[in-house]
């Protein structure tokens, strides 16, 4: 890797420093209900096992500032990789469907999905979050990019529900029926909406009081320590608030749990404070030969217009030297950035270039993505800040 690589990155050369990602909690949570064969990742055999992912949870943050959380620090279990690129659709496909993005193809906040992918229309950037065109803001891809065609790989939810497994799901109301939702989440389950620490408590706790022959599995959602993180950067006093929040409904859920019920908690990313910003759409040499610019500010794809490949490669390696690790996407594949596998739809998805930013650089789009540029807290990239999360688990 080249100088602007830093000590702290885990760049995936350093992977195997940390052998086991988000992709093998759902194995270790199947394998404790008894779904299937046992796992590397090992989890104690329950009737009822809970998964809460805290959007935004890192290893190194609450390392950082465990006495916040006393908790969540006495639970502390195996430390995992969210995976490449540590954002959140990436994060939850890859939790659900146990593999990497090279295979469930979600490869970024956004992208612009391959052909095979598009049911109608022009091909368009993907928020993968928002399942939007273009930005987070844009009209509903559902009809372009239906989510059925833009999954090429079966969840372990659909397994769990093959299995006989019951299944919960504690999130947020306006998430059901969403783009990221039908294809992270397509096993029947019962739905619970709850947002709020109270709402949580009370979904998961009732749940857990009623008596079933059925093995069970609940997945539970919280965002706002994520959105704490954005708004005023991780570490900060709002921030601390929602850790503290976190350590409290957490240590309640545990006090719940029956004794033949299992508690595991982890993040889907860290979180890094922006600093050095490097503006995509105020830079003439950033823009010129691309047809569209996709990711996050902490890593971006870009797509060159036919033919420009080779010069956007050079225009934003020398632009962005010493600010970023940048590639083609050939070298990206073939290093492993997206997992050992990529198929060929996925890698069709992968920008021509793709820049992962080191140190605390943004790579922002005042003009395209406002909001998101005026952020503090950012992830994705190969920081063990972003990189790292905790699998904390409690039994009954």
């Amino acid at each position: 890797m080249p100088d602007e690589v830093g000590p702290r990155d885990l760049t995936p050369d350093r992977w195997s420093e940390f052998p086991h990602t988000l992709a093998d909690v759902m194995p270790a949570a199947g394998a404790a209900l008894g779904a299937w064969a046992t796992t590397d990742v090992t989890v104690p055999t329950a009737h009822t096992v809970v998964l809460f992912l805290v959007d935004g949870l890192g290893a190194t943050l609450l390392d950082e500032h465990a006495d916040a959380a006393p908790h969540l620090a006495s639970l502390r279990g195996p430390t995992l990789r969210a995976g490449f690129p540590a954002t959140t659709a990436t994060s939850i496909t890859s939790l659900t469907s146990g593999t990497s993005c090279g295979v469930h193809g979600i490869v970024g906040y956004s992208f612009r999905p391959d052909d095979d992918c598009r049911a109608r229309g022009s091909r368009r950037v993907l928020n993968a979050l928002r399942w939007s065109l273009d930005n987070a803001d844009g009209p509903s891809a559902l009809v372009t990019y239906p989510p059925a065609l833009v999954k090429p790989h079966a969840t372990l939810l659909d397994n769990l529900d093959d299995d006989g497994i019951a299944i919960t799901y504690v999130m947020p109301g306006e998430f059901r029926g969403t783009g990221l939702t039908q294809l992270a989440f397509p096993a029947p389950g019962r739905y619970i909406p709850a947002v709020t620490p109270d709402g949580i408590r009370a979904a998961v706790t009732a749940t857990l009081r009623r008596r079933s022959r059925r093995r069970r599995f609940v997945y539970v959602y919280f965002s706002e320590l994520d959105t704490a993180g954005h708004l005023h950067g991780p570490g900060s006093p709002q921030w601390l608030a929602k850790l503290r929040l976190v350590d409290t409904l957490v240590a309640d859920l545990a006090d719940a749990l029956p004794p033949d019920a299992t508690l595991l908690v982890t993040g889907d990313h860290g979180m890094v404070t922006a600093g050095t910003a490097v503006d995509i759409d105020t830079t003439p040499a950033l823009l010129a030969g691309t047809d569209a610019v996709a990711g996050e500010a902490r890593v971006r794809h870009a797509y060159a217009s036919s033919g420009a490949a080779t010069d956007v490669s050079d225009a934003w390696s020398s632009t962005l030297h010493g600010l970023a690790r940048v590639a083609t996407r050939e070298q990206a594949v073939e290093e492993g950035w997206f997992g050992p596998e990529v198929g060929r739809r996925i890698a069709d998805r992968l920008g021509d270039v793709i820049a992962v930013a080191t140190g605390d650089t943004v790579l922002v789009r005042s003009r395209n993505e406002p909001l998101e540029s005026r952020l503090l807290g950012h992830h994705g990239a190969w920081s063990s800040a972003e990189q790292l999360v905790p699998l904390l688990i409690a039994t009954g």
